[in-house]
């Protein structure tokens, strides 16, 4: 039976990507801030798909929580075949709105985390000759929108190098890139979302399905709905500097309140 550790698992994405992989029969490593919380989520699945639930306490916004998610990742004897580097957040606010000790925490936990975990997880997996790799990054990589945007762009633009690089040893690596999506991301950033039109918002689980299949089927960049794909492909024959006015604008009337 293979082995998924989950950041970030106990809400949102990360939440779908629990449930799925246990349905799937996967053990799990799940992986947050809230011990209490990710102990009744260990239950949970446990009780309903007889998968071991192991319960890691972390803090990625740490070197102390990157480090002990590190060595269990470099653990050999109970290896992890599938990370997903879910955990993230966003900060309220523009760009000089937003404390710079607040958009460094967003360096630490979307980039420095996101590198040090993924290189601790395909340092064994290449040894293996298999495993995998989900960086979830946002749609927001592809248009210019302050740290966030930009963080998630150096997901994505890691995760397709490093994927170059380990072609043809079996570890296979993606970016996840999903639009709005139906979780506690916003609330806990204090952001409204009354003003998102309905046909923007994506569900989690359904994500996941794809955000898989993706995998699965090699691609190392998954934006998994059509309406998305759509909208990405109008981003990359737009002029940069026409797309940063319609961002900034478009991120007025449909961003964060």
């Amino acid at each position: 039976m293979t082995t998924a550790l989950i950041t970030g698992s106990t809400a949102g994405i990360g939440a779908a990507f629990a449930r799925r992989l246990a349905a799937d029969g996967h053990n799990l490593v799940l992986v947050a801030r809230n011990t209490e919380r990710l102990h009744e989520q260990a239950t949970e699945l446990h009780d309903r798909h007889g998968i071991e639930a192991e319960v890691l306490t972390a803090d990625l916004a740490t070197d102390e929580g990157i480090e002990t998610v590190e060595k269990r990742l470099a653990n050999r004897r109970d290896a992890v075949d599938l990370l997903i580097n879910n955990a993230g957040f966003g900060n309220k606010g523009r760009y000089l709105e937003v404390s710079l000790a607040d958009e460094l925490t967003m360096l630490k936990v979307h980039c420095e985390a996101v590198l040090r975990l993924t290189s601790a997880a395909t340092e064994s997996m290449r040894e293996r000759g298999r495993g995998g790799v989900v960086n979830v990054a946002s749609v927001a990589a592809f248009v210019p929108r302050g740290t966030y945007g930009a963080s998630k762009a150096w997901v994505v633009q890691f995760t397709q190098g490093a994927a170059k690089d380990l072609a043809g040893s079996g570890v296979r690596l993606m970016a996840l890139c999903p639009g709005f999506v139906r979780t506690e991301f916003h609330q806990r950033a204090g952001m409204g979302t009354s003003n998102i039109p309905n046909w923007m918002w994506l569900d989690a689980d359904k994500l996941v399905t794809v955000a898989l299949t993706d995998l699965a089927r090699g691609r190392t960049v998954s934006i998994p709905d059509p309406r998305y794909k759509a909208l990405m492909g109008v981003v990359k024959v737009t002029p940069r500097a026409l797309l940063g006015g319609v961002t900034s604008r478009t991120g007025r009337k449909y961003g964060p309140q």
